[in-house]
């Protein structure tokens, strides 16, 4: 049964709506946007009627709160209205509310109404999870074609997305860098960092592969993988028009190489200057590296490795994303070894 939110300060209001939906749908009444805000941390409706005069936070504010989250950005609002002002109306669908029903309302308009935008929510989402399907093949091709040039690190594209999980939701838990993540959608950011080397297409297989340490020249060389990683997807951004999924893994891949201190690449970026995309994806890429064999070294041991980061903190990487590293480790070495 769809779940309906009905959130409106009158309980004549509140009552009526129950009594035409209850039948039909499971209805959650509540008298403010805080009560909702509330309950939404446990709850997701199909679909939400809101008042827009309320005190305290009126329907505009809420709807502007419910856009900015992405768990909620896409739950259909329908405006409830005791006024007919086409001014209100304008703003309320710029702002993103699908529909107004005027109060107090007709039974068969407003499950009429309801309806309606649920059964195009549906078609909404099955096109939505048919694109992610899309996006995320597209997105595996790529880097398994990275990983089968590079002979020397396979499995890293998906150890490093195991791990990038791990550290989000450790973050999320901690409270670490709350504001900047809280608007995350984390299975589209896991899978946009799978594009991080993503520049390495462009390098000679001569260099990515060679068995012992690079001379200077293609060290640079292989530095510029970076901003060939930008470029590429900056061109496929041009000609699809793709928004959040590609600029993710455009910071992933430009600045994944930064360092805290400004002595990184390819920019020099220092501190939060260095998008934190880039900040959590240069712990787990040296994590990784580190306790993997290549040609030239061997692996360093969990513990080794958790030691470096550790002592790295300040310098290389941000001091509160190694905090968290350091918190999650256990978790990582049991991710690490179920690879």
């Amino acid at each position: 049964m769809k779940t309906i939110f009905v959130v409106d300060d009158s309980d004549t209001n509140l009552s009526m709506a129950e009594a035409v939906l209850e039948d039909q749908y499971r209805v959650m009444t509540m008298p403010s946007a805080a009560k909702m805000f509330t309950l939404l941390e446990k709850v997701t409706p199909d679909l939400i009627l809101l008042d827009i005069e309320m005190p305290v936070m009126d329907g505009f504010e809420t709807l502007k709160k419910l856009k900015f989250e992405s768990l909620w950005s896409d739950i259909p609002v329908v405006f409830l209205t005791g006024r007919n002002d086409p001014e209100v109306e304008a703003r309320g669908i710029e702002m993103g509310a699908v529909d107004f029903v005027t109060k107090p309302f007709s039974a068969p308009v407003l499950l009429n109404r309801i309806q309606t935008h649920l059964n195009i929510d549906e078609v909404i989402r099955e096109r939505t999870f048919q694109l992610h399907r899309l996006q995320n093949s597209i997105v595996a091709v790529l880097a398994d074609m990275v990983e089968n040039r590079d002979k020397g690190t396979g499995g890293h594209i998906e150890r490093t997305s195991i791990y990038i999980k791990i550290l989000i939701e450790e973050m999320k838990e901690s409270g670490v860098y709350a504001d900047e993540i809280r608007g995350w959608d984390v299975e589209k950011i896991i899978s946009s960092a799978r594009m991080h080397d993503l520049g390495k297409i462009s390098i000679s297989d001569v260099i990515v592969n060679k068995p012992g340490k690079l001379t200077d020249e293609e060290y640079d060389v292989m530095k510029s993988h970076a901003v060939e990683g930008e470029r590429i997807i900056d061109e496929i951004i041009a000609r699809t028009g793709e928004g959040d999924f590609l600029r993710n893994a455009k910071l992933f891949a430009g600045t994944h190489h930064e360092r805290w201190d400004g002595k990184g690449y390819p920019r020099g970026l220092k501190g939060e200057e260095i998008p934190l995309q880039g900040r959590i994806m240069a712990i787990v890429d040296v994590y990784d590296a580190l306790v993997s064999e290549r040609p030239y070294k061997k692996a360093f041991s969990d513990d080794e490795a958790v030691d470096i980061i550790m002592q790295n903190s300040g310098t290389h990487f941000d001091p509160k994303i190694v905090e968290i590293f350091f918190k999650a480790r256990d978790h990582i070495k049991e991710a690490k070894a179920g690879l």
